[in-house]
């Protein structure tokens, strides 16, 4: 393909990259990422999960990881703060019996002190102090989180110089702000792990939706970067970036 057939192509991604919950679907089997972490997220929260105890999933997104867990409604609570999700949340957590909040600010989450058993959070903001104040005794809060150091790589390729958005994202820092709220760390782990694209239309949509990390970016801003990387999948079939997680396990 051409020039301008390449771009009226990444243009339409530029069009469609919208999402609704937290759904990558549009660009199945054109890249890839978390397939090698060194933890298994679902299984680490079923480990510290039985049917009595009461969950709150802060930041649930859609509710889609939320609602894998099938633990008991009656004994669910989630909240999230983006707006299509809320609505989405509300069409499918409420009529389940699920006990579902808006909620924008981890600083304030709308539930009364020592309400939960456990909490967990998947690539969302948190508040160590309040986590501390919703949980019960011996409760524990559970997280994955998303690096400071997230695609940076992937950033320099398309936007050059980009500051940081999070610098403080990471497990050294992190750990310090639980034990200095009270937690008691049960286990805490970091690793950096490729992410690939195979085709580039699915960077420029992955790169719109996460737009607190390509701030700017769009097809006509870094289109002589993105034929640079076109020429990359055309000689090697992808190009490659790093994604950085942590994981944190925390007892009150």
């Amino acid at each position: 393909m051409n020039k301008d057939e390449l771009k009226a192509i990444w243009m339409e991604e530029e069009k469609a990259a919208h999402i609704k919950g937290w759904d990558f679907s549009h660009i199945r089997g054109k890249y890839t990422e978390e397939k090698d972490l060194p933890w298994d997220y679902e299984k680490i929260v079923k480990q510290y999960l039985s049917d009595e105890l009461d969950l709150l999933d802060y930041d649930t997104g859609g509710g889609e990881f939320l609602l894998s867990l099938q633990h008991p409604f009656a004994k669910t609570s989630a909240t999230e703060g983006f707006k299509p999700n809320v609505e989405l949340c509300r069409e499918t957590l409420l009529p389940l019996g699920i006990c579902f909040k808006e909620c924008s600010n981890p600083s304030k989450i709308p539930f009364a002190r020592q309400s939960f058993d456990v909490i967990i959070n998947r690539h969302g903001s948190f508040d160590a102090g309040e986590l501390y104040r919703l949980l019960k005794k011996d409760g524990v809060f559970i997280t994955e989180q998303v690096g400071g150091d997230n695609e940076r790589d992937l950033v320099e390729m398309v936007l050059p110089g980009t500051e940081k958005p999070f610098p403080h994202l990471n497990l050294k820092e992190q750990k310090t702000v639980f034990e200095d709220a009270g937690f008691q760390l049960i286990c805490a782990k970091e690793a950096y792990r490729p992410i690939r694209f195979y085709a580039i239309d699915a960077f420029v949509w992955f790169a719109h939706i996460i737009e607190w990390e390509f701030p700017g970016f769009s097809v006509e801003r870094c289109f002589d970067k993105l034929l640079e990387m076109q020429k990359t999948v055309e000689t090697q079939g992808y190009i490659e970036g790093t994604i950085h997680r942590y994981l944190i396990v925390a007892k009150k």
